[in-house]
Order: C-alpha cells, then structure tokens, then sequence
C-alpha cells in the first residue's frame, strides 16, 4: 500500500475543517431568537417563538398568532397580523413582555404587562 503524503494529508485536513465548520449549527445572531413564555391579558401563560428569520408564531388559548419581529433599541418588536404588537426587553435583570392593543403606541402605557421567560 503507497503512503500518503504530507501535502496530501494536508490538504485533506484542511477540507475536512471547512466542511465541519461548514456543517456546524451557527449561534443565532440575536439572543431573542427563540421561544418565550409569557402570559396574556388575563394571566394566562402561553408560548412566543421569534425565528432568526424574522417570523413570529404563538397560541394564544387555541388562537394560532403569525406575525413579524425585528430588533429595536434593544428590544424584540413583534407586529402581529390582528394588530397587536408585543415587545420583550431585558429589564431590571430580567425580561418584560409588553402587549400594545392595535392602534395604541408604543410611547403609551402598554395594554398588559407579564414575565417574559426564554425556554
């Protein structure tokens, strides 16, 4: 059997890093990507997922929510299709989600105000 070379082994090595770094699950590039518990006007507990492709999904007792998300003065902004919006922000060493009925700005006191915790 003819036995490999340096420069061989080399270069096998090196295609060998590039395509496990290649395949290796990259970190998502804001911490907000992800799923989060919050609760709704009522207290009821339920479950927001922002995807790094800026999509947004939840259900809200059996409503299934879609929406969009974007990162804004530090802050993950969700415009959902009925209107509302909802922002989670780190505060107080913590995180805060807070809902905006449609039509309310979000320089106005929010409509609910909850816990938000990543999963």
């Amino acid at each position: 059997m003819r036995a490999i070379g340096k420069t061989t082994t080399f270069l096998i090595a090196g295609v060998l890093a590039v395509l496990m770094a290649a395949c290796s699950p990259s970190e998502p590039k804001s911490k907000y990507v992800g799923t989060w518990g919050v609760a709704d006007t009522n207290g009821a507990p339920f479950d927001i997922v922002l995807v790094e492709d800026g999509t947004a999904s939840a259900n809200r007792s059996g409503e299934a929510m879609k929406g969009t998300w974007k990162e804004d003065g530090g802050a993950a902004v969700i415009e959902w299709g009925d209107g509302w919006t909802t922002v989670i922000a780190e505060e107080d060493g913590g995180y805060t989600k807070k809902g905006y009925d449609k039509g309310v700005s979000r320089d106005s006191p929010p409509t609910n105000t909850s816990a938000a915790t990543k999963k």
